[in-house]
């Protein structure tokens, strides 16, 4: 029998291993286009984790009285009745964000990450489970975000979250505010995450290799004694 995953590694998972802008690379319109700014990247990160979170609790909890011939439009019609509540949200109560974030908060309805999650694992699991895991994924995705923004905008506007970081006599770097900038900083990051995941492997085989070494040295030297 498959060993079942701890609740706490299923929220992790989201965060490192199979973050889904850094391993996954899922989500790539929103996360290119709105990250001009630590404060629009935690906005779209928040609003997707919202969806996500709601969604799969929906999903999960209807599961079995979803056909399977019109699953993917059910889940459709759930992700954008909690995607419309965001977008009349922002447009009241954030409306200078919503203006900011422009199309791609109603674009969420369609954004592989939340229509991934339904079809692997909340169709799958139980509520508690799916909701972690989209929170999982979800803190993944807003992490992704702020980074890059938080990046772009120290480097091309001086600033973070409106706050001036950089010295007056720094010239802000106009690259990182336009499309390239993006592409650049995800590349870097992508990048860092995939040496960093290499690193922790090559360190978890050495330490099996080592114990596994040890354990066959100890049986040797039982045998010996014996003899």
């Amino acid at each position: 029998m498959k060993k079942q995953v701890t609740l706490i590694k299923e929220y992790t998972k989201g965060i490192w291993e199979t973050n889904p802008v850094f391993k996954q690379v899922l989500g790539m319109c929103p996360t290119l286009a709105v990250t001009v700014s630590a404060e629009n990247g935690i906005a779209m990160g928040l609003a997707t984790t919202f969806v996500l979170v709601f969604s799969s609790f929906i999903i999960s909890l209807v599961r079995k009285l979803i056909p399977t011939q019109v699953r993917i439009a059910s889940y459709i019609v759930v992700i954008a009745t909690f995607v419309t509540i965001v977008d009349l949200v922002m447009k009241a109560q954030f409306p200078e964000l919503s203006v900011a974030l422009g199309p791609y908060i109603p674009l969420i309805v369609v954004n592989c990450i939340i229509l991934g999650r339904q079809e692997a694992f909340a169709s799958k699991n139980s509520v508690g489970r799916s909701v972690t895991d989209a929170l999982g994924m979800g803190s993944g995705f807003l992490l992704a975000l702020f980074m890059l923004g938080s990046i772009r905008e120290i480097l091309g506007s001086r600033t973070i979250l409106g706050f001036q970081v950089m010295p007056n006599f720094y010239e802000p770097w106009l690259i990182m505010i336009l499309p390239a900038g993006a592409f650049l900083t995800l590349g870097l990051l992508m990048g860092t995450f995939a040496t960093f995941s290499a690193r922790k492997k090559r360190i978890e085989r050495e330490f099996i290799l080592k114990k596994h070494t040890s354990s066959r040295q100890i049986i040797s030297a039982t045998e010996g004694g014996a003899e």
